[in-house]
């Protein structure tokens, strides 16, 4: 689980009552380290009661933030009162560090109005805000308007801006790797290298023909083919795949994963099809699984933003993504589609996977060249959908995210397979085709979309359709 770290301000005005401050310290302070947070804040002993009010607290605490700018994820502003509008501004705008911010206030007790109580957050959250968009700080806003930092509200939206803090972080100066070169007949997943460079984005690339001469230069008998070839059959049933394609989808792994530790990379795409059945006698999808379950999610077909796409949905989750095709109708329900893919889905989404053959490219490879899909169901549980293009008629990166279910309902059929249930899915469907997005998208077990769409449009510039 990767730990998020949070700058902490404390908004103040001094004609409110110090207590107000000195308690939402010790309550902010104890909340974010009980849900598993980091975080960098000014002491009671660099500013009055630590809080930020005058140019010179902005200074301090803009000053820390540097300091501490490459382990602040993002930037909590809270407001026990009506704070100081100039002050929190001040603070962000010097600190120069350009993360996500959530601005949090207090809600006033109806029975304490009194000079000795009131808070007047709700409007100083207001002002804060009008302040922040004058120095163009994009920000982040909790669900209520005032919310106290005990309700299980608020810690849910924190929960949710610690995801937006990952996407953020996780999608800048990422480097992604194009191994092989994609399937010929599919233009569907072409993309520009150079828009994705300018969102921050690499492409480090290798030939499959250097994978396999890697490959051949690994004897059956070498200790880490060995050591591979167990993780295989820890990982998934292997009952009545050859040896022989064992051995060599072992090896495949092994050269994939040294040059995804050489390289840095955080995500992969593969050409899966049909050089690697035809030269070395497999199917890539069980190395991909691997790689997708253990956070190095893996595209097919080298759909480098398909794989991005996972990424992106891994980072806001925390968990494992996979990736499908918009497959087939589902009878006559017009909310239901069939999610279909060889597959290479990571285990953890998936009921019973077992090992098998490429059902449709064993027609013209042959069965004993196609062994290595992942064949089963995917589990029953929420689903959130995203997919990322690069647009070059107009030089940006584009996405679409929403949220649906994946039924428990079976189906008689080969590879990996789930019913997706989504509302409105037809108008989703003439979203996708009119705009000319992948028949490929990225799915996820969890409820992400609203995190992906913040982070996407808000923070990293990509115009995204939240489908709701």
């Amino acid at each position: 689980m990767q730990k998020v770290t949070f700058g902490l301000i404390f908004g103040n005005r001094n004609f409110f009552p110090d207590k107000l401050v000195e308690n939402a310290r010790r309550e902010m302070i104890q909340l974010l380290e009980n849900e598993g947070f980091e975080i960098v804040t000014l002491s009671e002993k660099d500013t009055k009661l630590g809080a930020v009010e005058t140019w010179q607290d902005a200074k301090k605490c803009a000053d820390l933030f540097k300091k501490n700018g490459d382990k602040i994820d993002g930037i909590i502003v809270t407001l026990p009162n009506f704070g100081d509008e100039r002050g929190v501004a001040d603070s962000i705008r010097f600190s120069g560090l350009d993360v996500p911010v959530l601005i949090h206030a207090y809600p006033d007790n109806l029975n304490k109005f009194d000079p000795e109580n009131r808070r007047d957050s709700f409007c100083g959250k207001i002002s804060v805000c009008n302040n922040l968009v004058q120095y163009n700080i994009p920000f982040t806003l909790t669900t209520s308007h005032t919310v106290d930092p005990k309700s299980e509200e608020f810690k849910s939206d924190l929960r949710k801006f610690a995801g937006i803090c990952r996407v953020v972080k996780g999608m800048r100066n990422v480097r992604v790797g194009a191994i092989g070169t994609r399937p010929n007949a599919f233009n569907t997943v072409r993309y520009s290298e150079k828009i994705l460079e300018d969102y921050g984005i690499s492409v480090q690339t290798i030939d499959l023909s250097e994978i396999f001469g890697l490959m051949n230069k690994l004897s059956d008998e070498d200790s880490k083919v060995v050591e591979k070839l167990e993780e295989i059959k820890s990982y998934i049933n292997i009952n009545g795949v050859p040896d022989k394609s064992l051995r060599k989808i072992a090896k495949f792994g092994i050269i994939v994963d040294d040059w995804i530790k050489e390289n840095d990379i955080v995500a992969t795409a593969i050409q899966c099809w049909t050089s690697i059945q035809q030269n070395m006698g497999i199917m890539p999808c069980t190395i991909m699984s691997m790689l997708s379950n253990s956070f190095i999610p893996s595209a097919c077909e080298v759909d480098i933003t398909g794989a991005l796409s996972m990424y992106a949905l891994q980072l806001a989750s925390q968990s494992p993504s996979a990736i499908v095709d918009w497959n087939n109708n589902y009878g006559d329900n017009p909310d239901k589609t069939v999610l279909f893919h060889c597959s290479n889905f990571p285990v953890s989404l998936m009921e019973d996977p077992k090992m098998g053959y490429g059902d449709i490219i064993s027609g013209t490879v042959g069965v004993e060249n196609a062994y290595g899909t992942c064949v089963g169901k995917i589990k029953k549980g929420p689903l959130t959908f995203a997919r990322l293009t690069t647009d070059d008629s107009y030089g940006v990166m584009r996405a679409y995210v929403g949220e649906g279910e994946i039924t428990d309902e079976t189906l008689n059929t080969f590879g990996g397979y789930g019913v997706a249930k989504i509302n409105d899915l037809q108008k989703l469907l003439k979203f996708i085709c009119q705009n000319g997005f992948e028949h490929h998208v990225a799915i996820n077990l969890s409820k992400t979309a609203e995190i992906l769409s913040e982070a996407f449009t808000k923070y990293l510039g990509i115009d995204t359709y939240l489908h709701s």
